[in-house]
Protein backbone atom coordinates (compact mmCIF):
# COMPACT_ATOMS: atom_id res chain seq x y z
CA UNK A 1 0.00 0.00 0.00
CA UNK A 2 1.17 3.44 -0.73
CA UNK A 3 -0.12 6.94 -0.54
CA UNK A 4 -1.86 8.72 2.28
CA UNK A 5 -4.21 5.86 3.10
CA UNK A 6 -1.40 3.32 3.24
CA UNK A 7 0.43 5.45 5.81
CA UNK A 8 -2.73 5.81 7.90
CA UNK A 9 -3.33 2.06 7.86
CA UNK A 10 0.28 1.34 8.86
CA UNK A 11 0.01 3.79 11.75
CA UNK A 12 -3.28 2.27 12.88
CA UNK A 13 -1.71 -1.20 12.91
CA UNK A 14 1.11 -0.03 15.18
CA UNK A 15 0.36 -1.19 18.74
CA UNK A 16 0.00 1.62 21.23
CA UNK A 17 1.95 1.51 24.46
CA UNK A 18 -1.10 1.21 26.68
CA UNK A 19 0.86 -0.19 29.63
CA UNK A 20 1.15 3.33 31.07
CA UNK A 21 -2.63 3.47 31.57
CA UNK A 22 -2.77 0.23 33.54
CA UNK A 23 -2.49 -0.23 37.30
CA UNK A 24 0.99 -1.28 38.47
CA UNK A 25 -0.08 -4.90 38.90
CA UNK A 26 -1.19 -5.05 35.24
CA UNK A 27 1.77 -3.41 33.50
CA UNK A 28 3.43 -5.78 31.07
CA UNK A 29 6.86 -6.04 29.59
CA UNK A 30 7.29 -6.00 25.81
CA UNK A 31 8.48 -9.63 25.89
CA UNK A 32 5.61 -10.75 28.15
CA UNK A 33 2.34 -10.19 26.23
CA UNK A 34 -1.07 -10.33 27.85
CA UNK A 35 -3.07 -13.52 27.32
CA UNK A 36 -6.62 -14.62 28.08
CA UNK A 37 -7.49 -16.37 31.32
CA UNK A 38 -10.76 -18.22 31.00
CA UNK A 39 -12.84 -19.14 34.04
CA UNK A 40 -16.27 -20.78 33.88
CA UNK A 41 -18.81 -19.29 36.31
CA UNK A 42 -22.58 -19.25 36.47
CA UNK A 43 -24.13 -16.60 34.24
CA UNK A 44 -26.02 -15.03 37.16
CA UNK A 45 -22.76 -14.56 39.10
CA UNK A 46 -20.99 -13.03 36.12
CA UNK A 47 -23.85 -10.62 35.51
CA UNK A 48 -23.91 -9.59 39.16
CA UNK A 49 -20.13 -9.13 39.30
CA UNK A 50 -20.03 -7.20 36.01
CA UNK A 51 -22.78 -4.85 37.18
CA UNK A 52 -21.13 -4.31 40.55
CA UNK A 53 -17.74 -3.63 38.95
CA UNK A 54 -19.37 -1.11 36.62
CA UNK A 55 -21.07 0.63 39.56
CA UNK A 56 -17.74 0.89 41.36
CA UNK A 57 -15.88 2.07 38.26
CA UNK A 58 -13.38 -0.79 38.22
CA UNK A 59 -12.77 -3.70 35.90
CA UNK A 60 -13.27 -7.35 36.72
CA UNK A 61 -9.81 -7.92 35.26
CA UNK A 62 -8.21 -5.64 37.84
CA UNK A 63 -10.07 -7.41 40.67
CA UNK A 64 -9.07 -10.86 39.41
CA UNK A 65 -5.43 -9.87 38.87
CA UNK A 66 -5.29 -8.32 42.34
CA UNK A 67 -6.80 -11.41 43.97
CA UNK A 68 -4.46 -13.82 42.15
CA UNK A 69 -1.42 -11.64 42.88
CA UNK A 70 -2.34 -11.45 46.56
CA UNK A 71 -2.92 -15.20 46.79
CA UNK A 72 0.04 -16.42 44.72
CA UNK A 73 2.35 -13.41 44.36
CA UNK A 74 4.03 -12.40 41.12
CA UNK A 75 7.25 -13.61 39.48
CA UNK A 76 8.94 -10.35 40.51
CA UNK A 77 8.37 -11.07 44.23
Amino acid sequence: MSGKYGDLIRQAKQPEDSSTNLPDNQKTRKDDPEVNLCVKVKRSLRQHWAAEAKRRGITMTSVIVEALSEQFGTPDD
